[in-house]
């Protein structure tokens, strides 16, 4: 199903992305049911990707996501409770897919500089290749409201605790502030959303350095900061 996504190479199921998956043949095809189940779940997903990101959350309905899923709205309500539902799930799916690549691509280093530097650079890799995907954990669950909203907050928790590993990394008189981690995944995430909202989705990958240094500065200090994300980012 997953175009760019699949070629990663993700745990459990492959992150959705444009492009429905081919849809089976009429008739006694002899397949068994656990395939047509998961070949239905997955055209139900995918085509859920491709409507948000043409029309967004909002005003999709379930009757465009069976339309392009080609499916009948009973078998909708087979695999899902409702449309809420059927987004957490891709949106599950793709966030566990970037914090997979994220974790791994961190403990290729020792360092934790390295470490947020190549976490970074995983998942704006990722969102520059898969814009439908960008789009859909990025931008959309702010504006869904009600659980979504609730998941994606609690996705950006756990890049706040990522950052928090930093702290010993300090060397500066005062402690830094509480809200430290927060407002620096707010910033970042800010960033990201707005490149994606202007339609500049495949040039994230240049925001590295920027972001880089943004995050490391508190840490380690604007210029110790700023040579680490110049220096790699070449």
């Amino acid at each position: 199903m997953a175009k760019g996504a699949a070629q990663k190479g993700k745990p459990k199921e492959a992150a959705p992305s444009a492009g429905a998956s081919p849809r089976l043949p009429a008739g006694r095809h002899g397949l068994p049911r656990e395939f047509i189940e998961q070949n239905q779940r997955e055209r139900i997903i995918t085509a859920l990707v491709d409507t948000v990101a043409e029309k967004g959350y909002n005003a999709t309905t379930v009757a465009d996501i069976t339309k392009a899923a080609a499916v009948s709205r009973r078998t909708f309500y087979e695999h899902f409770s409702d449309r809420e539902a059927c987004f957490l799930a891709a949106y599950e799916m793709v966030a566990d897919h970037i914090r997979a690549s994220m974790r791994a691509a961190a403990e290729s280093f020792g360092e934790w500089p390295q470490q947020v530097r190549a976490a970074l650079a995983t998942m704006l890799r990722f969102l520059a290749a898969e814009p439908e995907l960008a789009r859909l954990c990025m931008v959309e669950p702010v504006a869904a409201g009600g659980e979504v909203a609730a998941r994606y907050r609690q996705t950006m928790g756990d890049f706040v605790a990522i950052l928090k590993a930093g702290r010993p990394e300090h060397s500066g008189e005062r402690p830094l502030p509480e809200t430290t981690e927060e407002t620096l995944v707010g910033g970042v995430v800010s960033l990201i959303v707005r490149e994606i909202s202007a339609g500049r989705t495949a040039a994230l990958e240049k925001l590295l350095p920027d972001l880089t240094e943004l995050i490391l500065a508190p840490y380690l200090g604007v210029e110790e900061a700023e040579r680490l994300a110049r220096s790699e980012s070449g």
